[in-house]
């Protein structure tokens, strides 16, 4: 009886040696598991592209699977609701872009910047101002001169009423004085459409990034005339910014950056932004930006919450000044 006893008594401690060893191990380190970012816009875009090469050096950097899913639909309310309405557990992130802080003032959502967890800024392209290469200006106040004299004059296009290159035409217009509305504003799909039609006689200038309009300032059939960023880009070094031209202070352009849902947890953050900034510097991520001719800057956490929250403010502005704020 005895024997059994302290036999049945071993059994228990064992068991309960064991039990504790087990509550004892440490959790597995972030991440031991696939990551997937989410892009809110389609294959086969500068977005989707630039998401796929952060992708690929993230994997490297994390030891990890980084996978990229595309979720289009309403005009970016889709993806960018799907980044937001994620488990914050640092398993599901997305490429933000400028449109977050376009689609609230519209009235499309309700969904604003403050609805993420700001991990860094990875590119942003600048507005360019595009016109036929047989145009009659040579220089960007050329052009700024001729509107002033003849408001409702000149028509522009590159995307969608309330779009980017629409609002970066405004507020500039905006800033240096003039009526917002000086130049009209033809709809398009897209830059590219829009430098179809300005090409062909259809409308007098295009506002967009650079790499939308490579292809044709390449070819010699447009030139651009100013930049609206605070310095040149490596692309067009020759290229003047608007300061430069007009000693205005106005920038805007689309911007991309990674961010979680709200409430990442700390540790999970401070995993990925270094992370991210390896990415950033990588050879792999510059070299295959500078071969697409997109722009790269760099934001991280506060930094980059900081300068969500300025473009978020500038877009209410420019939109109101406008008449296409719905707020």
């Amino acid at each position: 009886m005895l024997r059994r006893t302290m036999l049945g008594l071993a059994g228990t401690l064992a068991l309960g040696v064991a039990a504790t060893v087990t509550m004892a191990q440490p959790a597995q380190a972030y991440p031991d598991r696939p990551i997937t970012i989410i892009v809110p816009w389609g294959a086969g875009g500068g977005t989707d592209a630039t998401a796929r090469i952060i992708a690929s050096v993230l994997e490297g950097e994390l030891d990890t699977s980084v996978n990229v899913v595309n979720r289009t639909g309403g005009s970016g309310v889709v993806g960018h609701t799907a980044i937001a309405e994620a488990d914050p557990d640092g398993y599901t992130l997305g490429l933000a872009t400028v449109e977050i802080n376009m689609m609230h003032w519209q009235g499309l959502t309700d969904l604003t910047w403050e609805g993420y967890t700001p991990l860094t800024l990875m590119n942003e392209d600048p507005a360019s101002v595009n016109v036929p290469v047989d145009s009659p200006y040579e220089t960007l106040q050329d052009l700024l001169d001729v509107i002033e004299e003849n408001p409702g004059g000149f028509q522009a296009s590159g995307t969608g009423q309330g779009g980017i290159w629409h609002l970066a035409l405004a507020g500039m217009l905006y800033d240096l004085g003039y009526e917002p509305d000086a130049v009209g504003w033809v709809p398009s799909d897209g830059a590219a459409s829009g430098l179809q039609d300005m090409v062909a006689g259809g409308v007098d200038l295009v506002p967009c990034s650079l790499p939308e309009a490579r292809s044709l300032i390449d070819a010699g059939r447009v030139k651009s005339l100013g930049l609206m960023s605070e310095e040149r880009a490596d692309l067009y070094p020759d290229l003047p910014t608007l300061k430069e031209e007009t000693d205005s202070d106005w920038t805007m352009g689309a911007w991309r950056g990674i961010v979680g849902p709200k409430g990442l947890p700390q540790e999970v953050v401070d995993t990925l932004i270094p992370a991210l900034e390896a990415v950033y510097n990588s050879d792999d991520y510059q070299e295959f930006m500078a071969s697409q001719g997109y722009g790269i800057r760099w934001a991280a956490g506060d930094d980059f919450a900081a300068f969500m929250d300025q473009s978020n403010q500038s877009m209410g502005d420019i939109m109101e000044a406008v008449g296409l704020r719905q707020d």
